[in-house]
Formats: C-alpha cells, sequence, structure tokens
C-alpha cells in the first residue's frame, strides 16, 4: 500500500477531528432513557425541543469552557423535536399542508421563542406548533453564534 502524503495525512486528521466533534455533540438518539422520561409531557399544541449542544471543541483542537458551550446552546436555534402535543398541527384553517414538524426532526425556531425550562444536562423548550420555522436534516448545517 502506498504511503500517505502529507496533505493525505493532514486531511485524515482532519476527518478524525470531525468525527470527534461530533461524538462531543449531543445525540438525541443516544439520550439515556432516564433523561427522556422526565422531559415534561406537552399538552395541547404545544411541542418539547430540545436545542442543539455544540461540540465542546472547535474545529482546531481548542476545548471550550462550559460556560462557553451553555451560552451557545442558550443562543440556538436549533433544536430536536422531542414530544408533540396532542392537539399540535390538529387545525386544519391554520395548517391546510399538514404538520410542520414531527417528532424526531430537527427543526429552527425563533431565538427567543418558547418556555425555557431547566433540566438535567441543560435545557429544553417548549413551543407553539407555529413557532417552528424550518426544518433542517442535519443542525450541524445552521451556525450556532452567541
Amino acid at each position: 500500500m502506498e504511503e500517505m502524503t502529507e496533505l493525505q495525512k493532514k486531511w485524515a486528521k482532519e476527518i478524525q477531528e470531525e468525527e470527534k466533534q461530533k461524538k462531543d455533540s449531543i445525540d438525541p438518539n443516544k439520550m439515556d432513557e432516564g433523561v427522556l422520561e422526565r422531559i415534561p409531557v406537552p399538552t395541547g399544541w404545544r411541542i418539547v425541543v430540545l436545542p442543539y449542544r455544540p461540540p465542546h471543541t472547535t474545529k482546531g483542537g481548542i476545548v471550550l469552557a462550559k460556560e462557553a458551550v451553555d451560552k451557545q446552546q442558550i443562543a440556538t436555534v436549533c433544536g430536536y423535536v422531542v414530544e408533540v402535543g396532542p392537539l399540535a398541527y390538529k387545525d386544519s384553517d391554520k395548517f391546510p399542508n399538514g404538520p410542520w414538524c414531527q417528532k424526531g426532526d430537527w427543526v429552527i425556531f425563533a431565538r427567543y421563542a418558547g418556555a425555557r425550562i431547566n433540566i438535567e444536562g441543560g435545557e429544553i423548550r417548549i413551543l407553539n406548533d407555529d413557532e417552528i420555522l424550518a426544518q433542517v436534516k442535519d443542525p450541524e448545517d445552521v451556525l450556532h453564534m452567541v
């Protein structure tokens, strides 16, 4: 097998760093069931969203302080839909094309939208069904700046 050039080694290192960052960021599919069971169940037309938690290290390898990561999470406008209330998107006059999102989607919402509830390991937001602005496939596609 051929020896890697310096440029190929650099690219391989960058790919490894990106993979490490993804592991550091929150993955709702790997959340502890105990945490999920304690998240409030939304009533009416409300939706429970878990804000995106950015990685704890930058692309350059700098480890961010917990306060910086928490500040970024609070300022985020992207989140994972954990639960949808029983009346969400049921108004056919308001939502003629059906629901804007469902459980398991990544969504964008306004910066100050919804009620913020602190839980172990961060916070959740409880939004009204009409406060969802868009869906995204990957939260990494949205810049999270403070």
